[in-house]
Formats: C-alpha cells, sequence, structure tokens
C-alpha cells in the first residue's frame, strides 16, 4: 500500500460490515478509519482528511440524512451510502441531502470499488473544473456544446442537451428524478415522465444500442447515471 493511496472513512455500527469493508477496501489498496457513530464520524472528519466517506444510513445516534448534511457543511468529500436493498426512498433522500452515490447491501466487492472509484473521479472532475467528458465513441465538449459519436455530430434538442450537460457535469454521479426536474425543468413537480421521454431520446441519439445502453444507466426508481 502506497503513502497516497485514497483514505476512505467507514461509518458503519455492525463490527462484522466494518471489518469485511475494511479488509476488501486493504485489499484494494484503499487506507481505512473507522466510526461506529455519527459522533465517531464528525470527530474523524476533524482530525483527518478522507478521501471519501463510505456511510451505512441506519447508525445508533444521529439520522443517517442529518449526518450526510453536517459532512457536506463541512466540505465537498464524496459520500457513498450503504443502503438496505429495494429501499428506493431512502436512497433518493441521500442523494437528495448531498451523498454521491449509494451500494446496496448485500454489496459485491466489484461494485463496490468501481461506485467508489466513480465518486472519487467524480470530485477530481469538480475539483479540476471539468467541462467535457469522453467514454467510448461519445464527446461530449460543454464549452463549445459539441455532441460526438465517433465522428459523427449529434444534433439534441435544447431539452435533451440540458440532461446530457447535468448529466457530465456530474459524471459517475447518480442523479434523481428531483434533481433533473429541478436543473432542467426548473420546477419539482412536473412529471418524471416528461423526463423519461427525453431521455429515451437522448440514448436514440448517442447510444450505439438503445435498447441496451451503455453511457446513460437508469437507477431503478431514483434516477439516471453517466458512466
Amino acid at each position: 500500500m502506497t503513502g497516497d493511496a485514497a483514505l476512505i472513512l467507514i461509518v458503519e455500527d455492525e463490527p462484522p460490515i466494518r471489518r469485511l469493508l475494511r479488509t476488501t477496501l486493504a485489499a484494494h489498496d484503499y487506507r481505512t478509519l473507522e466510526a461506529a457513530t455519527g459522533a465517531e464520524a464528525l470527530a474523524a472528519l476533524r482530525h483527518h482528511r478522507p478521501d471519501l466517506v463510505l456511510l451505512d444510513l441506519g447508525l445508533p445516534d444521529i439520522d443517517g440524512l442529518s449526518l450526510i448534511g453536517q459532512i457536506r457543511a463541512k466540505g465537498p468529500v464524496p459520500i457513498v451510502v450503504l443502503s438496505s436493498r429495494g429501499d428506493e426512498a431512502a436512497k433518493v433522500a441521500a442523494l437528495d441531502s448531498g451523498a454521491d452515490d449509494y451500494v446496496t447491501k448485500p454489496f459485491g466487492a466489484d461494485e463496490l470499488m468501481a461506485r467508489l472509484r466513480a465518486a472519487l473521479r467524480h470530485r477530481l472532475q469538480q475539483q479540476g473544473a471539468e467541462r467535457g467528458f469522453t467514454s467510448d465513441d461519445l464527446s461530449v465538449d460543454l464549452v463549445r456544446r459539441l455532441v460526438r459519436r465517433g465522428a459523427e455530430d449529434i444534433k439534441l434538442s435544447p431539452k435533451e442537451y440540458d440532461i446530457l450537460e447535468q448529466l457530465v457535469i456530474h459524471a459517475g454521479k447518480v442523479l434523481t428524478h428531483k434533481h433533473l426536474l429541478r436543473e432542467v425543468w426548473r420546477d419539482e413537480s412536473v412529471d418524471p415522465q416528461y423526463l423519461r421521454v427525453y431521455v429515451r431520446q437522448l440514448r436514440q441519439k448517442i447510444e450505439a444500442d438503445p435498447s441496451s445502453p451503455r453511457h446513460v444507466l437508469t437507477e431503478p426508481g431514483v434516477g439516471y447515471r453517466l458512466v
């Protein structure tokens, strides 16, 4: 393990899960800190500078959503939530409170590592004021408002472009329906069905196979992610 390996703060009250996370992260060359309560997590944030917080919402002393708000108020450290299976409402609430992503229990090591890498990469992009995105055949230049699939220029409608812009700015992060409606329509009360229609149209233009998208992925019941 190298000295510049990312430092992950594990906030989890169940010792067996903490042990599993510690072992899994160490095997992938991450350094770890541990906290069993919200109070311990806040103390760790005061005394250390973790690169990412891995947070279980079900803590004994502080409501998980409240803790996300307190962590977010201290700075832009990425927060990846550990969520109970199928608890879509909690996932949406956590993301809207400021979390970057979530991992559903029980989780696989490969998925967990992919989510952590995406959250860390997203924070680096924000710090560097990233204004573009390239992945396989898709490239987006937000400065010049250019979208290409391979060598082909793609023409998007204003709404399609605004959705893609949000996904590029937050590449790797799950964006909730509420977030996209607020940023694109400026109105969270708009029927999410409109969003689904525009995302479907966007996929028709930027995906090689819209029925099996590789760029804009659906997080069922929650929102969308650009990968």
